[in-house]
């Protein structure tokens, strides 16, 4: 069986700042991590292949050259192969674009399974796993907290709800989204660092994939970023003691001052 785990080398969100020209995170010289729900995927998938040492199981990421050292690392914990979406064609990418750009990378390829986070710290929109399963007709389950069952044809999770868990069973192929909170990801194999770095981290282009500007890049992406700014605190206090109408006029009036509404 053939699995494919989607991650995203993503910047730590604590040091960010926004480029106010084109609404974009600016990236350079921010430390980067491995995406805390995409490592739950690669965990979730390890602990199947350490019962089934068949499966076969290949991560693709889409990002720049560097996040060719997360791959490394993930080889070392024991994954079979991985793989580099890159080009300076696909940057700017929402994640409509970064799904057209996935889906077309994962099509036709004979994937039993497809694995996603949840969403990715640097974004938090939950959209691109689901876009792929759309885009290539797949059933999908969202919220996974664990995988209990794999076999040929279908695949038993824990899909995690506000109030409850639901046990899935879901016919493959098919796509799945992992929370973080529940699985824990093994450490790097000692005698896996060493044999990372002689394996092979295939590269993916556009002149590969062979989609149009308008389906990647800023010019595909229909999300557009109006305005950003940086939120400004104070420790200011004024206490106003006034009845629920006044209070109402008076929110308002502040919202609309601040341009929120």
């Amino acid at each position: 069986m053939k699995i494919a785990v989607l991650v995203k080398q993503v910047p730590d969100t604590t040091e960010m700042q926004v480029d106010k020209n084109t609404g974009t995170l600016i990236r350079t010289g921010v430390p980067t991590i491995t995406n805390p729900d995409d490592l739950a995927g690669v965990e979730a998938v390890l602990r199947l292949k350490d019962k089934n040492p068949n499966i076969e199981i290949t991560v693709i990421s889409m990002g720049p050259p560097q996040a060719v050292s997360m791959l490394r690392e993930l080889y070392a914990m024991g994954v079979d192969h991985c793989a580099l979406i890159t080009d300076r064609a696909f940057a700017g990418s929402d994640t409509w674009a970064t799904s057209n750009v996935l889906a077309r990378a994962l099509e036709g390829k004979g994937y039993d399974l497809i694995v996603c986070g949840r969403q990715a710290i640097d974004g938090d929109t939950a959209q691109v796993g689901p876009q792929v399963a759309a885009k290539m007709e797949l059933p999908q389950v969202t919220y996974v907290q664990d995988v209990k069952e794999m076999t040929s044809d279908k695949i038993v999770v824990i899909k995690a709800l506000e109030d409850r868990m639901e046990t899935i069973e879901m016919k493959l192929p098919g796509v799945i989204t992992m929370l973080a909170t529940a699985i824990k990801p093994r450490y790097m194999n000692i005698g896996g660092i060493f044999e990372a770095f002689d394996k092979e981290v295939k590269w993916v282009t556009n002149a590969e994939l062979n989609l149009t500007k308008e389906e990647v890049g800023l010019t595909g992406s229909p999300t557009k970023v109006f305005r950003s700014f940086a939120n400004q605190r104070s420790s200011e206090i004024e206490v106003l003691k006034i009845d629920a109408s006044e209070a109402k006029n008076r929110i308002v009036s502040v919202l609309s001052e601040q341009n929120f509404i």
